[in-house]
């Protein structure tokens, strides 16, 4: 299939962005169709390729982070969260990033001004974390800290990824996803109830599924009857009872006067 006109400039272009990841993906095909991998075992081509397609992803996620440099727009007007202003700009400020693929490197403008930190709103598309660790990072840190201890968290996260990443960086990143913590769960106690709280009682009135067909019947008074009182105490104690027919079996619905409310008054306790 050939292709013509503006989508062969596309696609070349595509190509010329991306040819260093081809060329792994290339090189990686060669090793495959070498005489020496016609010999090798199952387990022998998965570490060949799960190395060699680390890599190619690496190199993929690197050379989209080069075509975004290569297309970032200087913005005409940048001011950070305080409002002030930044006037001259810097390119080619570089910062690594370690991913669950390997290390990267993200090129992008830098807006300067006097007396001020610099502003990359680059980063705030790419979602860059303030650390050198990639957000996957951190979550892996964390999943596999909980696990056990921190070194068996550092091998397993390296065998998986390869990124090389140290014993310390793993419990920085497990330390630092923790952080919030105390605030989540103090977020969960209610606060202690007053004499002007609202009780708000909420109720599905769905009553009570049987799976049998016969309708439960009150049966006779005996003083001698051992058990079979359920149906006896749960009429006693309600307001209303409702026995229903189902396709399959019974629904039994029952409406229980509340403790706070001795006069029976739907709406509850009413104030004095």
């Amino acid at each position: 299939m050939s292709v013509m006109g503006p989508a062969r400039g596309a696609l070349a272009e595509c190509e010329d962005a991306f040819a260093a990841s081809a060329g792994l993906f290339a090189a990686a095909c060669a090793e495959l169709a070498a005489p020496e991998a016609a010999v090798m075992t199952h387990a022998q081509l998965e570490d060949l390729l799960g190395a060699r397609m680390r890599e190619v992803t690496r190199q993929l996620f690197q050379d989209h982070l080069t075509l975004r440099a290569r297309d970032e727009v200087r913005r005409q007007e940048v001011v950070d969260a305080a409002g002030v202003g930044r006037s001259r700009i810097e390119r080619g400020r570089h910062r690594r990033l370690a991913t669950v693929f390997g290390k990267v490197t993200v090129v992008r403008i830098a807006y300067r001004g006097t007396g001020v930190a610099d502003v990359h709103p680059a980063d705030a598309v790419l979602n860059r974390p303030g650390g050198m660790h990639s957000h996957g990072l951190a979550r892996l840190a964390a999943i596999e800290s909980a696990r056990g201890s921190f070194a068996d968290a550092c091998e397993r996260i390296n065998a998986h990824t390869g990124s090389g990443i140290g014993h310390r960086q793993v419990q920085e990143l497990a330390v630092s996803a923790a952080v919030d913590i105390d605030a989540f769960y103090d977020a969960l106690v209610p606060a202690p109830c007053t004499d002007t709280t609202p009780l708000v009682l909420s109720v599905d009135g769905k009553g009570v599924w049987d799976s049998s067909t016969t309708l439960p019947a009150v049966q006779a008074t005996d003083p001698e009857r051992i058990g079979q009182h359920g149906l006896d105490i749960a009429m006693a104690v309600s307001q209303t009872f409702c026995v229903q027919r189902e396709p399959v079996g019974t629904r039994i619905t029952a409406v229980i006067e509340l403790a706070d409310d001795p006069g029976g008054v739907p709406a509850g306790r009413q104030p004095s």
